[in-house]
């Protein structure tokens, strides 16, 4: 049987990426799946700290002519209720970055893996369907849909929400739904974007512009299921109009120039994120709605803990707990981020007053206080690294206060 050091199990943008960086730190990998989707008419944004990842990988250079900037991003209450939110505008040049990160379409970014991979000699592309595993005490067994074989020291699951690989590995989930349907669509404009993504609000969920190369922007209009529906079937110089509308023509005229896609949204997390030589990333581990960029950069958070945990190949063995270690490691990050971007798209849902009243309050707080604006700008870029500047603060104003400190 032939083996591998790792088998990771799905080829979209999660998976592709992680055998790319398995491979990198030294270890022989089996990717298997069919080709990727480069149908995919969405767009991923990557954080500042996944793009020093792509970069390490050697990709960054190709995947910048495709992307553009984001170097501000706007929220704007577009609700028609009686306690509006002010706007809010975070700007990267506060946080000492030229941009938050980089938009990029899905399909190139798929093409551009699918073809780092074949070209890796560290990785075997096997363009089939996983079928299941099974277990002994040393390694774990991959069958693939054909019939064929191959045994593993660690298998990742990186094969979606419905993963195959979560349930061989018999891993539970806890699911939940929204009133909501995404529908995705890219569009031209007369004016410039300037780099800077706006976010309204709406009772039915977020509407959100996102910066493309040129003028030209991404968006992800959050509706109730039938309207989304209605509105994906409208001709698209009636659709371009009602994005114009809903986008107060702060960008002029608007030309939707993709078909739109529609999505309904849900939220997913795994009970265990690895179990024994298993290990889940990606949606496979967790998934949420498309707000505030998180999606794929906490994927990604994902492989740099497992990387972490593995270290450079051939310094040690895959240990036959890594699945457990994984879980322990991922989870206040993956359950604190899941819980957040629930949260607030319940907040946006919600007809309480109260809730409204929080949610108007927190962002009034956000516009009029620079440093809590900062702090979280901080937090959204890289995760805990706003409680370590806190924490570093007020070590610093302690020992400034000490009278040894005093001259």
């Amino acid at each position: 049987m032939e083996h591998h050091d790792i088998a990771v199990i799905g080829a979209g943008l999660a998976g592709g990426l992680c055998a790319l960086a398995l491979a990198d730190a030294g270890y022989r990998v089996a990717l298997i799946a069919p080709q990727s989707n480069t149908s995919d008419g969405r767009t991923t944004a990557l954080m500042d700290q996944s793009i020093g990842f792509v970069e390490k990988l050697g990709l960054w250079s190709s995947i910048v002519p495709l992307s553009s900037a984001l170097s501000s991003m706007r929220i704007i209450d577009g609700t028609t209720r009686l306690l509006r939110a002010p706007t809010v505008t975070f700007h990267a040049a506060e946080v000492g970055l030229e941009a938050f990160g980089h938009n990029i379409p899905n399909a190139p970014f798929l093409a551009l893996l699918e073809s780092a991979a074949l070209a890796h000699p560290r990785i075997t592309r096997f363009e089939k369907s996983f079928q299941g595993l099974s277990f002994d005490e040393s390694t774990t067994a991959v069958t693939m849909d054909d019939g064929s074989t191959l045994s593993a020291d660690l298998v990742v699951g990186a094969d979606g929400r419905r993963s195959p690989v979560r349930e061989a590995a018999k891993i539970d989930v806890h699911r939940w739904s929204y009133p909501q349907a995404a529908v995705v669509l890219n569009f031209a404009h007369q004016l410039p974007h300037r780099n800077i993504s706006t976010e309204f609000h709406t009772e039915d969920g977020p509407f959100t512009q996102v910066p493309l190369p040129g003028n030209r922007s991404s968006l992800v209009w959050v509706r109730k299921p039938e309207e989304a529906a209605q509105t994906a079937a409208v001709p698209l110089d009636a659709l371009s109009m009602a994005v114009e509308q809903r986008m107060q023509s702060m960008l002029g005229k608007v030309t939707v120039d993709t078909a739109p896609q529609t999505f309904p949204l849900s939220g997913m997390v795994a009970n265990r994120f690895g179990k024994g030589r298993t290990v889940l990333i990606g949606e496979a581990a967790h998934a949420f709605p498309p707000i505030g960029a998180q999606g794929l950069n906490l994927s990604l958070r994902d492989i740099m803990g497992l990387l972490s945990l593995l270290g450079p190949a051939g310094v040690e063995g895959i240990p036959a707990d890594i699945g457990d270690r994984h879980d322990s490691s991922r989870r206040p990050d993956i359950l604190s981020r899941t819980a957040s971007v629930d949260l607030l798209n319940r907040s946006l849902l919600s007809g309480f007053l109260p809730v409204q009243m929080l949610r108007a309050a927190g962002l009034q707080v956000l516009s009029s206080a620079a440093p809590l604006r900062n702090l979280m700008m901080r937090e959204g870029i890289s995760p805990g690294s706003a409680l370590q500047s806190l924490r570093r603060n007020l070590r610093k104003r302690s020992a400034g206060n000490r009278p040894d400190a005093i001259r």
